[in-house]
C-alpha cells in the first residue's frame, strides 16, 4: 500500500508539472475580450437582422463579461455594412450579423461590392432561418396566388415590388415568381423590411416577399394581404396560409437566413469560442422563444454549417440569376 500511495503522489506531481507548462502560443495570447465588442448589422433599426443582432448582443454580454454594441450600417442592400466588417481589423472585436444576399450573390448582382465574402469574411454560425410570405396591397382585390398572377398578366406596365436589396431572398424570390408567371416587374430596393412594408402600405409598391415577423401586425389588421409562404411546408403559426408550391409554383422555396461572421484572419481560437457561445445561446430555450416571436427557426450551427449554407445558396441562386439573366444593379 505505501508503494502504491507513493506512486500515485508521483503521478499527481507529474500531471501538475505538465499542466504548469504553457501550451505553444497560449501564453502570448492576452485574455479576450478586454473591451466592448462591435456587432455590425448592415440593415436599419427595427429590421429582422437588427432584432436578432440585439438579441445576440443581450445574450452574449453576460457570457463575455463585456458589452456587445450593435452598430447599424445600412445601405446598398447590406453591402456597405458588410464591406466595413470585411475590412475591419481581425482582432476579435468586430463581428457581423447579416442576411444571405451580401454573403452569397453580392458579386453576381453588384458591379463593385467592395469585398469578397468568401475571402474577406470567416463564417462563425448560421443563426436562424425563416420562410417568406408574399404580401400584396388590398387594393389589388386578390387573395390567392392564381388571382394575383392573373392580375399581373392583365397589367400593361409592370407593377412595382419591394425588396431589401439585390440578391436577397425577397428580391430573387419575386424575380423567380415573375419569370415562372411570364410577367415583368419593377424592382425597388429598400434599406430594410420596415421600409418595404411602409412602401407597400403607402402604395409605392404593389407586392413584396417579407419575413412574416415584419408583416404579421399589418396582415392581421387587414392592411396587407398574405397570399402564401415561400417555404416547403405550412407554418404551424398560420396553418390557414398555404405555401406557394401548393398553389401551383412547383418546388418553389425561398428562405431568409441570418449568419454571424468575423473579418478573415480573426484568430481561430476566438472564432471557435464565439461559435461555441453563440451555438449554446441560440439553441437555449430563452433565445429560441425570442426567435419564434419573430417567426424565425433557431439553428445555431458550427462555422462549417454557415460556410456550407453560403456555398449552397451561391450555387442555387447563381443558377437562378443566370437563368433569369439578371444584371448587376
Amino acid at each position: 500500500m505505501p508503494d502504491r500511495r507513493d506512486a500515485l503522489w508521483q503521478l499527481a506531481g507529474q500531471l501538475a508539472g505538465l499542466l504548469a507548462v504553457p501550451l505553444p502560443g497560449l501564453a502570448a495570447t492576452p485574455a479576450w475580450p478586454q473591451r466592448p465588442l462591435k456587432l455590425i448589422v448592415p440593415f436599419p433599426p427595427g429590421s429582422s437582422p437588427d432584432l436578432i443582432g440585439r438579441a445576440l448582443a443581450d445574450g452574449l454580454r453576460p457570457q463575455l463579461g463585456q458589452a456587445v454594441v450593435v452598430e447599424n450600417k445600412p445601405g446598398a442592400g447590406g453591402l456597405i455594412g458588410t464591406g466595413l466588417a470585411a475590412h475591419a481589423a481581425p482582432d476579435g472585436y468586430t463581428w457581423l450579423l447579416t442576411i444571405q444576399g451580401p454573403l452569397t450573390t453580392a458579386d453576381l448582382l453588384s458591379r463593385k461590392p467592395g469585398y469578397d465574402a468568401r475571402k474577406d469574411l470567416t463564417p462563425v454560425s448560421l443563426i436562424a432561418s425563416s420562410p417568406n410570405v408574399l404580401l400584396v396591397s388590398p387594393s389589388l382585390g386578390v387573395s390567392t396566388l392564381p388571382a394575383f398572377l392573373e392580375w399581373l398578366r392583365a397589367q400593361r406596365v409592370g407593377p412595382n415590388y419591394g425588396s431589401v436589396g439585390p440578391g436577397s431572398a425577397s428580391h430573387l424570390a419575386m424575380e423567380d415568381l415573375a419569370a415562372r408567371a411570364g410577367v415583368s416587374l419593377n424592382h425597388v430596393p429598400y434599406a430594410g423590411f420596415p421600409q418595404v412594408l411602409q412602401a407597400l402600405l403607402a402604395g409605392e409598391i404593389q407586392a413584396a416577399f417579407m419575413v412574416p415577423g415584419m408583416a404579421l401586425g399589418a396582415w392581421k389588421a387587414g392592411r396587407v394581404r398574405a397570399l402564401g409562404l415561400s417555404g416547403s411546408v405550412r407554418n404551424t403559426s398560420w396553418p390557414e396560409l398555404p405555401t406557394l408550391a401548393e398553389q401551383g409554383l412547383k418546388d418553389f422555396e425561398a428562405l431568409s437566413w441570418q449568419g454571424l461572421l468575423a473579418p478573415a484572419g480573426t484568430p481561430a481560437p476566438l472564432v471557435d469560442r464565439m461559435a461555441a457561445l453563440v451555438s449554446a445561446l441560440v439553441r437555449g430555450p430563452a433565445f429560441r422563444e425570442r426567435l419564434l416571436a419573430q417567426h424565425f427557426n433557431a439553428i445555431g450551427s458550427a462555422p462549417e454549417g454557415l460556410r456550407r449554407q453560403m456555398q449552397e445558396d451561391r450555387e442555387r441562386w447563381g443558377r437562378v440569376i443566370q437563368r433569369l439573366r439578371l444584371k448587376p444593379e
